[in-house]
């Protein structure tokens, strides 16, 4: 056991070794499409959003190629300005360029998450389309496996010809060193055979350190290994007249002496016999690990068949539990009291919520009284980032206990409501929580068997987590298709909701179906965009959103009303001192919500279509937040 840990303890400060980098090297892990970054940012996902700016201009390096092979068809393909694409290059818009032509493209890179990407969007074409296809082949390394699944709601067996897929595109912002360093722009360029440090930093004008140092590099001649990407940092913008960017099919190798090629070839076996022992390492740390959680697992499956850890579950909800996942935990009621301190006041996040800490993880517990099979059902069959995830259950006298995942902002609703956030004045953020909420609904809608309702979409329902990103949850009047389309429900089944959020075929006929949830999500985007409530006073009289909204655009002169609709907290200042206009911003996103809030079912859009609309917006807005952010 000892030898294991020096083992481990030598990988650890390898690792570690490499931390002082912007950015780090993907290796080869970029090329599968099961990596996992619940420890931290992976790179084989995206780039890690820790530069100095969240927002900046970036580039990427693409090779022509015959479905893509003019500034147009780059442009679209990328989400990227076809004129400044044309203009970098000194290229025609429609002109058809060589095979293999290295193509300048220039996006606009932010802050995502954790992760930093420029946004863009494909259109599938085949059958034969996968998420490994699509980021590896399409787009030539610029975007990932892991990331592509992430970012979209479909499964990776469900895609197909005629589906959009959002597709984050690898990029960076420096850091402070870089631009203390005189470093200006990141270019992310995909590794080809042969390609070292040594020829790239040649053919960039740009040293070997620096170049080492943005992809977290410590040796002095790293492999590169061919189909991943590497970060080149910048010091001004490139263009195509620099003799270092060139067709890497008929660019000649730079001139170098043969001692050193000699030495460069060394290096890179050494790297590789480096690596192949590191991974050998790596699998069998990662064998012994397997061996001990799989021993944990059988320990607790044996305590679960010998009922010491059921016992405070009825039953009927065992039943309907053994047919669920089994990453379910069942906590004893003891566990729970630890936690909250025995549910203590100062534990409280609402009337029936409690925070607390559970076999090392930060949750939220939700005490209920009511028959909870209904939401652990649900939870339990669907899985996605932007649903609350469910830990854990435990009952006592009739009371229930659900542990769900933690979320650090609260709701959307206390959110707008607390003026202490910085990410209140941007509307990148606002459109992101918008994007999070439409991606839900839309899983929900149509990628989950049987499909379903929410019925209960309100502000309050919808929680932030630490990087502000939402999650709906609240799956207590939930409702699916199984057994037959959505219909009409009784009027014994009639659920409370929310006021302000309710559909009117809802209200008057009690008629479910995914239009009352787009309905809903539109008054929410109308909160997003205005900071008031669905429901506000005044003159002393309580006052519906929406309708106040759709009165206001329907008057003759709605387009110069639009700036008393905004909330003041996004009516920022320009370095210079005036009032940015975000007029013409707020009038694409009321008319978005508008077009939710039609009274006729059949004429609100679908989920799909909202985030369609939203990503087309989202793109504009990131342009326009850079753009001040470098003034």
């Amino acid at each position: 056991m000892n030898e294991y840990l020096i083992c481990f303890f030598l990988i650890v400060g390898h690792l570690a070794s490499r931390l002082n980098g912007q950015q780090q090297y993907s290796g080869n892990s970029v090329l599968s499409c099961n990596n996992t970054d619940k420890k931290g940012p992976s790179p084989a996902f995206l780039y890690s959003c820790n530069g100095e700016k969240h927002f900046c201009p970036a580039f990427l390096i693409f090779r022509s190629q015959s479905t893509y092979n003019s500034a147009t068809a780059i442009s679209n393909l990328t989400s990227s300005s076809a004129v400044e694409l044309a203009r970098i290059n000194n290229i025609s818009i429609s002109g058809v360029l060589p095979q293999s032509r290295e193509v300048i493209v220039p996006v606009n890179c932010s802050c995502s998450g954790q992760y930093y990407q420029a946004n863009a969007s494909y259109l599938i074409q085949s059958d034969y389309d996968t998420y490994y296809t699509i980021a590896n082949n399409t787009y030539q390394g610029l975007s990932t496996c892991d990331a592509l699944k992430r970012e979209n709601p479909y499964d990776a067996l469900d895609i197909g010809p005629g589906m959009t897929l959002r597709v984050p595109l690898r990029c960076a912002c420096p850091s402070k060193n870089q631009t203390r360093n005189g470093i200006k722009f990141l270019l992310t360029y995909l590794v080809t055979w042969n390609d070292n440090i040594a020829d790239l930093s040649y053919r960039f004008n740009v040293t070997a350190r620096s170049l080492a140092d943005a992809n977290g590099f410590s040796e002095k001649d790293p492999v590169l290994y061919p189909f991943t990407t590497i970060l080149i940092p910048l010091s001004g913008e490139p263009f195509s007249s620099q003799p270092t960017v060139y067709s890497s099919v008929d660019a000649p190798s730079p001139s170098t002496p043969p001692r050193r090629r000699k030495e460069s070839q060394i290096g890179i076996y050494i790297g590789i016999a480096a690596g192949s022992s590191f991974g050998i390492l790596s699998c069998v740390l990662f064998l012994i690990f397997s061996h001990f959680v799989r021993g944990k697992i059988n320990e607790a499956s044996l305590k679960n068949k010998d009922g010491n850890k059921m016992q405070n579950l009825p039953a009927n909800i065992l039943d309907k539990i053994a047919d669920f996942d089994q990453e379910l935990k069942i906590y004893e009621f003891e566990e729970l009291e630890a936690a909250t301190g025995n549910f203590s006041p100062q534990k409280k996040l609402s009337d029936s919520v409690y925070r607390g800490v559970l076999r090392g993880k930060l949750v939220a517990i939700k005490r209920m009284s009511k028959d909870v099979r209904r939401e652990v059902k649900i939870l339990q069959k669907i899985n996605h980032f932007n649903l609350i995830s469910l830990y854990g259950v435990c009952e006592r006298n009739g009371v229930y206990h659900l542990a769900y995942e933690f979320m650090e902002n609260g709701s959307v609703k206390q959110w707008l409501k607390e003026k202490g956030f910085p990410e209140i004045q941007s509307w990148n953020t606002r459109i992101r929580i918008a994007l999070d909420i439409a991606n839900g609904l839309d899983y929900l809608h149509n990628f989950t068997a049987p499909a379903y309702v929410h019925k209960d979409i309100n502000s309050g329902n919808i929680l932030l987590n630490g990087d502000l990103r939402a999650k709906i949850a609240n799956f207590s009047f939930a409702k699916s298709s199984e057994g037959g389309e959505f219909s009409n429900s009784s009027s014994t089944t009639f659920f409370p909701g929310t006021k302000g959020y309710m559909a009117p075929e809802y209200l008057e006929d009690q008629k479910v179906g995914p239009k009352i949830d787009v309905y809903a999500f539109g008054v929410v985007l109308l909160e997003l965009i205005t900071g008031r409530d669905a429901i506000f006073v005044e003159g002393g009289q309580d006052v519906l959103l929406s309708e106040a909204v759709i009165s206001v655009m329907a008057a003759a002169d709605a387009e110069y009303a639009i700036g008393d609709l905004i909330d003041p907290c996004l009516q920022v200042k320009h370095p210079i001192g005036y009032i940015i206009d975000h007029s013409e911003l707020a009038l694409r996103l009321i008319k978005l919500s508008v077009a939710c809030l039609a009274r006729e079912p059949s004429e609100r859009l679908t989920m799909a279509e909202v985030i369609s609309r939203l990503m087309k917006i989202q793109l504009d807005v990131q342009k326009t937040e850079y753009s001040f952010s470098i003034v």
